[in-house]
């Protein structure tokens, strides 16, 4: 530039000065940058932006004022973000948000292909739900499948899958609201080799076995599970659980259980899960921890000071519960387990025999070996709540407790049980009151104790309406939030949100879910803390939860002003071990 005394390379910023000045205008700020906050002058777009909410970030930590800024799946930034602008912005004053709820238990895995919505569990916050509670969607056999038929015939699906890749291939294919994470199971591979036989595993089975869980691990399982109180899982012996929660353990699994004993022998049960835990070397948790059975009432500071204890010699036990004082199970759990010998054709086979039938009988009426009898837990047929049967002519019994069953049809209870067994080809759905809303309480303040559902996904209409069933299908986690901590301030609010995220996200490796950071893949949940409650009741369980009004999974609204969208963002989160195929 002849003539000119001007720098050979003037910055861009001083030209951008020079005509500023010239102008009459100062100069813009320097920009300044943070980790996931936008920069100060610069106008950032997202997808969604969740304008002036309560943050509640699932660390336990205070609530504090802010934003939350979504771009695609993930969660962009979260703070002061006046100066940000969204394709999408939704005004969550006076509104919580919190990281997607965590089922710890959640029993869809088979609903979902049934209704990929998931209606119950989203419509109460859930964006990840842990399922395979022993028996697991994979491996499956001949006799597995046969065996699992009668509980799921009125679905009308087709088990066309024998291993977690075939299974993964039909939910992608379907799609899916939420998020699932799976647990291979103790019963399945047990079901895989020895059917449903009452003995231990020859050596070499025991490795069939281990294999089984092995290929399950690298298909992305997160972990074996046991449910020890059923047959034929109530057939193994500590040795072998160990044996394959060691193969668990090599792929950075977990151990989840529902323990052998939940009534009179729970700290034996307890103990039993501390030592696969310590033997294994694996995390263990305890679903739905309970004291079952009126003289066990007021025990549950005893199960929690021995839970402490094992903790405290360095075993990683933690565990959860659902906000309700009665459980639910199939009725042959009311059975002895040696009725359950070689599987439910079998089961329903002795029930026809009038020989086997009176042996059964007399085990139900006097319990031996060692076994938990829930229809002695709840003091007999007043405390069973038929919620769930297949055949339409016996629907007229459902909401109905068995004692009234048995008035209406003139016979005597157990009898009457036996018959509905038989006629309902063993699959009939019940809900047991068994326990006190004490140690309820007890246990949901303990600092290690998440939550679960222990239901699958189910919704007020069609097929998956026609049966009744435990109300904590539709009302777990609002339940919490309204009524132990709004209602009875059981809980603070941010301890409540804890439980139902970043503790089970820590207990299942989840390190980008759980907790509202950015970078976190964006499973949001956003509830009225003044309105949320639960609807659903023992006599009218399919009502849908209160107060959330939106929820996000993986950035996509699944729940928009309270209202179902449809739309089906969920995926199939795999578990530490997962190795790709090709």
């Amino acid at each position: 530039m002849t003539g000119r005394n001007v720098p050979r390379a003037l910055a861009p910023w001083a030209v951008l000065f020079m005509a500023l000045a010239a102008a009459g205008a100062a100069p813009p700020p320097a920009p300044v940058t943070k980790p996931g906050v936008p920069s100060v002058g610069a106008k950032e777009t997202y997808d969604v932006l969740l304008r002036g909410g309560r943050i509640v970030d699932g660390s336990g930590n205070p609530w504090f004022a802010g934003d939350v800024a979504i771009r695609g799946d993930r969660i962009a930034a979260i703070g002061n973000l006046k100066d940000a602008g969204a394709r999408r912005t939704i005004d969550a004053r006076g509104l919580v948000i919190a990281p997607g709820f965590i089922d710890m238990l959640g029993q869809s895995e088979l609903t979902v292909l049934v209704d990929p919505r998931v209606q119950s569990k989203i419509t109460q916050g859930i964006t990840t739900e842990l399922t395979g509670e022993g028996g697991s969607v994979a491996p499956q056999t001949s006799f597995t499948i046969e065996d699992l038929l009668p509980g799921i015939a009125e679905y009308k699906l087709t088990v066309d899958w024998r291993d977690y890749e075939g299974y993964f291939r039909r939910i992608k294919a379907k799609g899916s609201a939420i998020n699932f994470a799976h647990l291979v199971g103790a019963t399945q591979v047990r079901q895989a080799v020895l059917k449903s036989d009452n003995r231990l595993p020859e050596p070499a089975e025991l490795e069939a076995m281990k294999r089984h869980v092995a290929r399950a691990m690298e298909a992305g399982a997160f972990g074996l599970s046991s449910s020890l109180i059923y047959p034929p899982a109530s057939f193994s012996d500590t040795h072998e659980l160990v044996e394959l929660a060691k193969v668990a353990s090599l792929y950075g699994g977990i151990y989840a259980s529902h323990i052998r004993n939940e009534a009179d022998d729970i700290i034996t049960a307890l103990k039993e899960a501390e030592t696969i835990g310590e033997q294994a070397k694996i995390p263990v948790e305890v679903w739905h921890l309970k004291c079952a059975g009126r003289k066990n009432w007021g025990r549950m500071k005893e199960v929690v000071a021995e839970i402490d204890g094992a903790r405290g010699r360095g075993i990683d036990i933690t565990a959860d519960i659902y906000p309700y004082p009665a459980s639910s199970t199939g009725l042959a759990a009311s059975l002895p387990p040696t009725a359950s010998e070689g599987g439910v054709a079998r089961l329903v086979a002795r029930l026809k025999d009038p020989a086997e039938r009176a042996r059964i009988r007399a085990e139900v009426e006097n319990p031996s070996g060692g076994w938990e009898s829930l229809f002695h837990n709840v003091g007999g047929p007043d405390g069973v709540l038929v919620v769930g049967v297949r055949t339409q002519a016996n629907k007229q019994y459902q909401g109905k407790r068995l004692s009234d069953i048995a008035a209406l049809r003139g016979k005597d209870p157990i009898e009457t049980m036996f018959d509905l067994l038989v006629e309902e080809s063993g699959s009939v759905d019940c809900v047991y009151f068994a326990m006190s809303e004490d140690d309820v309480r007890t246990a949901m303040t303990t600092p290690w104790v998440a939550f679960n559902c222990d239901n699958a996904g189910v919704s007020p209409e069609g097929v998956l309406g026609a049966s009744n069933c435990h109300p904590r299908a539709y009302g777990t986690f609002p339940r919490v939030l309204g009524r132990y901590v709004r209602e009875e301030k059981l809980l603070r609010l941010e301890d409540a949100v804890r439980k139902m995220t970043s503790l089970p996200a820590q207990k299942l490796g989840l390190r980008d879910r759980g907790l509202l950071r950015p970078g976190s893949f964006a499973d949001i949940t956003v509830f009225d803390p003044g309105k949320v409650i639960d609807r659903a009741t023992f006599d009218a369980p399919h009502q849908f939860s209160e107060g959330i009004v939106e929820v996000f999974v993986n950035g996509t609204l699944v729940v928009d002003q309270g209202k179902i969208t449809g739309r089906l963002p969920g995926r199939i989160l795999r578990g530490p071990g997962y190795r790709p195929t090709r």
